[in-house]
């Protein structure tokens, strides 16, 4: 068994799953490219290494491309007011290996014979490098290392005739998950995977039609949620008309189950379901699974608060904010000698000592990955004086990565992965650690019973039962490899 550092404040990197990315589409509106970077903005979560905008005014396409977030780059009026036309197509993109590069950042773009296509992706295709090396033997030069590239190049090599059927065509050839958006002279397209793994909503802002990854985008622009893009479908939006196509064979869907955990943002609904209200019953639920006697709920912030409200609520223990978040930090700027390292957590994070000295603490935070921040925080309450600290997770363990366009630590890195619960609570320093079950977890968001045979969700991270092949993984043979070839979209 592999033991990690008992040092408390060794470096780990971020110890947070990454959602990696966010897309959104308008068509047919005079400020569409204003509202895609509002829309994306709404949708920052997503993706926060870089954004970019494409945009069509009837003769040409225009593109802003950057590294950095939304708002540093998309709030000044002239980059806004080269984004001319009424239809766009905007990403966030949180990039998986190394510093984020400008040649891998979305919506991408390409002049096909009858004309440009721009392409914005969420997901993650799972055979893309075996079709890249089959497409690179055929001619294909690749100009990033996006597994987006690869729909590009399907599309441009493709048989058929028509636009759609060529993007249908590539989408046929690729496994994994993909949400889209897409924008061509006359047309913008949206499409889920037959599995639907990720989220795409469409809606309508005084007649022109909008796509985008989450109903909180919709809210800030003040369009109207429509319904959701099916599994498996493809929305096909012109001037005159909005088609819905089903060219894939049809599965049963598995929507990823920790888009309700974390990944989504509080104040969208998904399936109908308001996130916010599903994790304070995934909170109710862990109340009632894994109760404590302790003095004080405290979340872990901002991500485990919907859940302590639940667990407050269900437990009838008092809910109180004993971490406070600076909400101001970005990346470390201070050279991190060993004694600014100790410091790390205390950037993000303070513990409230007035509420906490003497108490009896249950701490509620949705996950576990490496287990590095979750030591620094059950340290940082210890000496703010908590008698007892315990710690709740509200879903399963971690013990596998998601291939399917969530940023994840490779398996030996997840720390469930190789220790028991005891062992992880002696780890993190903890005197009582437990997780929601995965049963609970089905429970919390509307099922009665996670259905062994045939899972209602995706649920790979916690079960190991990935729903796809997984090419890419089976020809390199290792986790690792395949997590140092993929920067998905």
């Amino acid at each position: 068994m592999q033991i990690l550092p008992a040092h408390p404040f060794q470096a780990a990197g971020d110890d947070k799953f990454h959602e990696e990315c966010g897309v959104f589409g308008i068509f047919g509106h005079p400020e569409a490219a204003a509202l895609t970077a509002l829309g994306l903005h709404a949708l920052q979560h997503r993706g926060q290494e870089a954004a970019g905008i494409i945009s069509y005014d009837g003769r040409q396409f225009h593109v802003e491309r950057h590294i950095g977030h939304v708002g540093d780059n998309f709030t000044a009026p002239e980059v806004i007011a080269r984004l001319h036309g009424d239809k766009a197509i905007g990403h966030n993109r949180y990039s998986t290996t190394g510093a984020p590069v400008l040649r891998n950042v979305q919506p991408m773009f390409a002049e096909f014979a009858g004309g440009g296509f721009a392409v914005a992706h969420n997901g993650n295709i799972t055979n893309a490098r075996t079709l890249q090396r089959d497409l690179q033997n055929r001619g294909s030069i690749f100009q990033s290392t996006s597994d987006t590239e690869t729909i590009i190049h399907l599309i441009a090599t493709s048989q058929k005739a028509p636009l759609i059927d060529r993007l249908i065509d590539a989408l046929t050839q690729v496994e994994g998950a993909y949400s889209l958006v897409a924008l061509s002279e006359k047309k913008m397209i949206g499409c889920r995977d037959p599995l639907g793994v990720r989220p795409l909503v469409l809606g309508d802002l005084d007649g022109a039609h909008v796509l985008a990854s989450e109903t909180c985008a919709l809210d800030i622009i003040g369009a109207r949620f429509v319904r959701e893009i099916e599994p498996g479908e493809m929305i096909v939006i012109t001037d005159h008309s909005i088609d819905s196509l089903r060219p894939f064979k049809r599965e049963r869907p598995r929507f990823c189950i920790f888009e309700h955990v974390y990944f989504a943002r509080p104040d969208s609904v998904i399936a109908g379901a308001s996130i916010y209200e599903s994790r304070k019953k995934i909170g109710m639920e862990l109340a009632r699974e894994a109760p404590a006697e302790a003095d004080l709920i405290v979340p872990v912030p901002d991500s485990g608060n919907p859940a302590a409200i639940g667990f407050a609520k269900e437990s009838g223990i008092p809910f109180e904010l004993g971490i406070i978040r600076n909400h101001y930090v970005g990346r470390t700027f201070i050279e991190p000698s060993d004694s600014i390292r100790h410091m790390g957590v205390k950037l993000k994070h303070n513990a409230n000592s007035a509420i906490l000295k003497g108490k009896r603490v249950v701490l509620v935070d949705d996950s576990i990955v490496r287990g590095t921040t979750s030591l620094k925080i059950v340290e940082m309450v210890r000496d703010a004086g908590a008698a007892e600290v315990h710690m709740r997770i509200a879903s399963p363990p971690t013990t596998n990565p998601c291939f399917y366009g969530v940023d994840t630590p490779e398996k030996a890195k997840l720390l469930a992965s190789r220790m028991s619960i005891e062992e992880m609570a002696d780890f993190i320093r903890v005197d009582s650690l437990a997780f929601l079950t995965i049963d609970g977890l089905y429970r919390a968001v509307g099922e009665e019973v996670r259905n062994a045979a045939q899972p209602q969700y995706c649920d790979a991270c916690f079960t190991g039962e990935y729903p796809t092949r997984l090419t890419d993984r089976e020809s390199v043979g290792t986790v690792r490899q395949l997590n140092l070839l993929s920067e998905a979209g």
